[in-house]
């Protein structure tokens, strides 16, 4: 089974192509307006129609209301919503029924606690992505460049995909694959060269070292 790789928060057409040649399995786009990769509607329809049929189109949103997940569903065409915030269970569960759509849940890891409410997510959720937990203060959850401790998720059983995030890059991808034994990856920050602004250098490097880990364990 091939690793999973997405570049997450992308903005402009260049930078998306980028990433679409480089061979990314997935690609984010964040509706989160204090990020610094936060898309306008418009935008993100020209970026939805270069992406279409060359990957899957992932919506980041954190607490969205049903009013703003419809825009974005309607504008996007998404194929995952990533729900990057305090949803619970219930509210995954409801988002998923009502839109038809696959859901990739975030779970914010510091230690092996925070994996507590993982077994209600994984029953309602396609995917789990592990990100780091956001400092104290943050004005987002996420693309802030923080590493967790992997080894959190080193005996993880869970029949669910996952993949995991969380201040990556193309020196430390294998060994993040290595320990968590993730399905896929998940970058933002690591491939910017000031926040919000990817390098296509950037992107094309973690790529390639992403691609490297392919022999070892996955799932």
């Amino acid at each position: 089974m091939s690793l999973l790789v997405k570049i997450c928060g992308l903005s402009t057409r260049e930078t998306l192509d980028v990433a679409l040649e480089a061979g990314a399995d997935m690609v984010g786009f964040v509706f989160f307006p204090p990020s610094p990769r936060h898309l306008a509607l418009e935008t993100a329809r020209e970026l939805g129609r270069q992406a279409k049929g060359r990957a899957v189109k992932v919506a980041l949103t954190v607490d969205a209301d049903d009013a703003t997940l419809e825009n974005i569903v309607e504008t996007l065409q998404p194929d995952i919503l990533q729900l990057h915030g305090r949803e619970t269970v219930a509210r995954v569960r409801d988002i998923k029924q009502r839109f038809g759509l696959r859901v990739m849940k975030v779970l914010a890891v510091e230690t092996a606690t925070d994996l507590a409410p993982l077994a209600g997510y994984a029953a309602v959720a396609d995917r789990i992505l592990f990100d780091a937990r956001a400092p104290k203060g943050a004005t987002r959850p996420g693309g802030l460049g923080a590493v967790f401790d992997w080894r959190v998720l080193e005996k993880l059983e869970l029949d669910l995909p996952f993949m995991v995030s969380g201040g990556l890059n193309a020196d430390n991808v294998a060994e993040a694959v290595r320990v968590t034994r993730a399905g896929g990856v998940d970058i933002s920050s690591g491939v910017e060269r000031s926040p919000g602004i990817k390098d296509p250098e950037l992107i094309r490097a973690f790529i390639r070292a992403a691609r490297a880990t392919e022999e070892l364990t996955v799932r």
